[in-house]
């Protein structure tokens, strides 16, 4: 008798939960006497794209060719694909977005940070022994928020804000909330009073976020050279700051930044550092806490800014970096490991602003008004008060508004302002994403030469081959392809799509905890 546990969603007994639309679509199919060849294809071509909420359409041709004989060894056309055109996965990183795709994206962007933290990908595994900081970088407070407060040990219960009921702001509205808000309370992230915060300093905050770590990058370098008594041009010779961030979405709509830094020796990845861990989140702090950016005002009525971070800055020691320290040892079953880590910024990087168009909360929808409005503003800042427009005139009349940074701010409006990468990394941290997307590329050209061939794949150092510089096959493809139009053709396929790819999530998620559980028995 099998002893193996069986996923409770596998088998007839544990259907697809799907909406009204998957069983139009199915009855659709069936009255034009097509249902299994409907369904068939649907599974192929969903299967395809990893179940893809949103796949992109294409068509055209292609042709493989194998360049030492000039052979054509394939041939693909859009007609012959099971829906009549080539259906690719859209690839967003947003979960509200495609769950699928941004679970793609979370895989890899796990896979490159941890690579960075234990080695692997091309990264030596002497990494593992490097000094290693979680860092989290916040937005300075434009006003009183509504917020979750912990209580009792909890994360949530307590009250807001319990302060005097009596203290009011200047507009007569109390300063204090005593409710106690949860994760779905559209109030969590609003200001206390609306007319006290102030949005466009949030908002231009927002667009000079990314300068805002640049800049912080540039400083921390600085202060390690003055800690170990070097010049600037001198820091290279002793030792190299290396980094993974990801950006995510506090409640009130602004960005924070979640970094893990790691400090490398003159010689590369895994070479010794100078200094240890906690001497490292001590100049992450300091570092940090000195950065500042003037920026220029969005019109005439607007005034200049310094910009810096929130005095909530966190530095975290995940790794001491000396394996003989008296730190090491004092290590408790509350300090971060790196795995752990790996997989907040994963899950942080596929978050999205919470801007649902549907049901927006009122702050963010403020906040996309504001973008727009300070834009509109940034435009036409020549236009003095009162300044009356002739009929056919649009916009700036002096030629020099189009300077403005401000300008495509109504661009970023659905990114409330923030107009940067949500996970980046130094140079030699590790691996890249694009080399990872390249590698599963290969894999699956690979698996369809092993196909052609009738052969079995050959997983002989298969790592190194599908990751290395220069691609070893002889195969090239050369085809035309037009962009279609973006969906699935109906919403029944597309919450098809969606509860398969909800079904696979599941399955990943109790074969996660088979291994866990199998891990302490084996213990």
């Amino acid at each position: 008798m099998n002893s193996e546990p069986t996923f409770p969603g596998y088998g007839d007994h544990a259907p697809l939960e799907v909406g009204p639309g998957a069983l139009g679509f199915a009855t659709q199919s069936a009255r034009g006497r097509s249902l299994r060849g409907a369904l068939e294809a649907f599974s192929e071509t969903a299967a395809a794209v990893g179940y893809c909420s949103h796949p992109v359409k294409l068509s055209g041709s292609s042709m493989t060719i194998d360049t030492t004989t000039g052979e054509v060894v394939g041939q693909y056309s859009s007609d012959d694909a099971p829906m009549g055109l080539l259906y690719r996965p859209c690839g967003n990183r947003r979960e509200d977005v495609c769950p699928a795709c941004s679970r793609v994206y979370a895989r890899d962007t796990f896979a490159m940070i941890r690579s960075g933290l234990l080695g692997g990908k091309t990264v030596p595994e002497t990494v593992a022994d490097n000094p290693l900081v979680f860092a989290t970088l916040t937005a300075p407070s434009f006003g009183h928020v509504h917020g979750i407060r912990a209580k009792n040990g909890h994360k949530a219960g307590g009250m807001c804000r319990p302060y005097d009921r009596n203290k009011v702001c200047e507009h007569g509205r109390s300063k204090s909330c005593m409710g106690a808000h949860t994760e779905t309370d559209t109030a969590v992230g609003s200001p206390l009073c609306w007319d006290c915060y102030d949005w466009t300093s949030a908002v231009v905050w927002q667009w000079h976020a990314p300068e805002l770590w640049r800049r912080f990058t540039i400083a921390l370098r600085r202060a390690l050279a003055g800690y170990l008594g070097l010049t600037d041009s001198e820091l290279k010779r002793a030792a190299s700051v290396q980094y993974a961030k990801v950006g995510e979405y506090q409640a009130r709509g602004l960005i924070h930044f979640h970094a893990l830094v790691r400090l490398d020796g003159p010689d590369g990845p895994g070479s010794p550092a100078p200094v240890d861990g906690v001497t490292l989140a001590e100049l992450i702090g300091s570092a940090a806490r000195g950065v500042r950016v003037d920026v220029p005002p969005v019109d005439g009525a607007d005034v200049p800014r310094v910009l810096a971070f929130g005095s909530q800055l966190d530095a975290r020691t995940v790794r001491i970096g000396l394996p003989d320290s008296p730190a090491e040892d004092a290590r408790t079953s509350d300090t971060l490991v790196p795995e752990q880590v790996a997989g907040y910024l994963a899950k942080y990087a596929t978050k999205s602003t919470d801007v649902d168009p549907a049901s927006p909360r009122p702050h963010l929808a403020r906040l996309t008004r504001e973008c727009r409005r300070l834009a509109d503003r940034a435009v036409t800042a020549c236009r003095l008060p009162g300044w009356e427009p002739e009929e056919d005139e649009d916009g700036c009349v002096c030629g020099t508004c189009i300077e403005s940074p401000y300008r495509l701010l109504a661009k970023w409006a659905h990114m409330l302002g923030f107009r940067g990468h949500f996970s980046t990394k130094s140079r030699r941290y590790s691996v890249t994403l694009g080399r990872l997307r390249q590698a599963r590329a290969r894999f699956a050209r690979l698996q369809a030469d092993a196909q052609r061939a009738g052969e079995p794949l050959d997983v002989t150092d298969l790592e190194r081959r599908l990751l290395a510089d220069d691609d070893e096959t002889t195969l090239v493809v050369d085809g035309s392809w037009s962009y279609v139009g973006t969906g699935w053709p109906t919403n029944g396929e597309k919450e098809l799509a969606e509860a398969a790819a909800a079904r696979a999530r599941e399955y990943a998620r109790w074969k996660a905890d088979q291994n866990r559980q199998g891990g302490r028995a084996g213990r």
